[in-house]
């Protein structure tokens, strides 16, 4: 079974920053696509980042652009979202997904978000609050 497993969130004042990983298994994640969601509450699920893991390729939501950095982790199988800068609308649970049946190539659009939220692999989150 594929399994995704977030670590990492915590409390931290605004201007602040948090480390999250993402550890996958009963998969290798080379080749394709992981990406982070949020979800605060009383709001649907967004899609923040993603990473195209063959060819290293990463893509931003604007609100998080210049603060988040997505990357792939010495560890295999893992990738990481470095958060710098945090502010208190970042405060929500983060969420690590997949969807290991994608093409590789759907990690260049932005409808790869909506193609997981559909259908996809999900950790069971973790929690940052920024105050």
């Amino acid at each position: 079974d594929v399994q995704l497993v977030e670590s990492g969130g915590d409390s931290v004042e605004a201007g602040g920053s948090l480390r999250l990983s993402c550890a996958a298994s009963g998969y290798d994640i080379n080749s394709n696509c992981v990406g982070w969601f949020r979800q605060a509450p009383g709001n649907e699920r967004e899609g923040v980042t993603r990473i195209a893991t063959g060819s290293g390729n990463t893509y931003y939501a604007d609100s998080v652009k210049g603060r988040f950095t997505i990357s792939q982790g010495v560890a295999k199988n893992t990738v990481h979202l470095q958060m710098n800068n945090l502010k208190p609308k970042d405060t929500a649970m983060y969420y690590c997904a997949a969807n290991f049946r994608l093409s590789p190539s759907d990690c260049y659009s932005d409808a790869w978000y909506i193609k997981v939220l559909r259908s996809g692999y999900w950790g069971q989150g973790t929690q940052v609050t920024v105050s």
